[in-house]
């Protein structure tokens, strides 16, 4: 089988792998080719962001040449175990199936205070409120759109609002969406 995924902004993490994330460094070996579209990722697991991560290195290869180098760096003993939990999670895996072995390199936790942001800025704190469909009219999805397509604060206050006093509307409505954020337990605030 060679399906083709392409991976957006978010990977999702089984949570009893969470472990590998305080490497800093980990790959994680999922089943098809993957094609990342963006070079950062958020790290999703049990229902709520853990971390912001760089993908450093994709590869891919049948599972026929799979080593025990490849297992140990995702964290497994052997590519025997690897093999067994690949089975497990996409019940039909044969040798000839391609897979994609990720590098990542964590670059943020996310979910321990870092000011007020969780350790998130204010760009991305607007694409997780629109992800999620955090509650708001129409005026402040626009505002967060603008801050996600002008990169930041500043420059979308200028967009919008012709002068730089728009800013404290706009961190308003993002300091707002980061506590919808948490109350829908997509992050933590401890």
């Amino acid at each position: 089988m060679r399906r083709v995924v392409y991976l957006g902004r978010h990977l999702m993490l089984k949570s009893k792998y969470l472990d590998k994330l305080s490497n800093g460094r980990f790959t994680t070996i999922r089943l098809g080719i993957i094609r990342p579209r963006y070079r950062e990722v958020f790290i999703h697991s049990g229902g709520a962001m853990v971390a912001k991560a760089r993908i450093v290195n994709v590869s891919y290869k049948r599972v026929s040449d799979l080593t025990d180098y490849d297992a140990v760096m995702d964290g497994f003993t052997s590519r025997q175990v690897l093999i067994d939990e690949l089975m497990r999670i996409y019940n039909n895996v044969s040798d000839d199936d391609w897979v994609t072995i990720l590098t990542l390199e964590v670059t943020r936790m996310i979910g321990h205070r870092d000011g007020s942001s969780i350790g998130l800025n204010p760009v991305d704190i607007a694409r997780l409120a629109l992800r999620y469909n955090v509650p708001m009219n129409e005026e402040e999805r626009r505002i967060l759109q603008e801050l996600i397509n002008e990169g930041s604060i500043r420059k979308a206050a200028i967009k919008l609002f012709g002068s730089f006093n728009g800013r404290v509307v706009i961190r308003r409505v993002v300091r707002r969406a980061l506590k919808h954020l948490i109350s829908m337990g997509v992050l933590s605030n401890h």
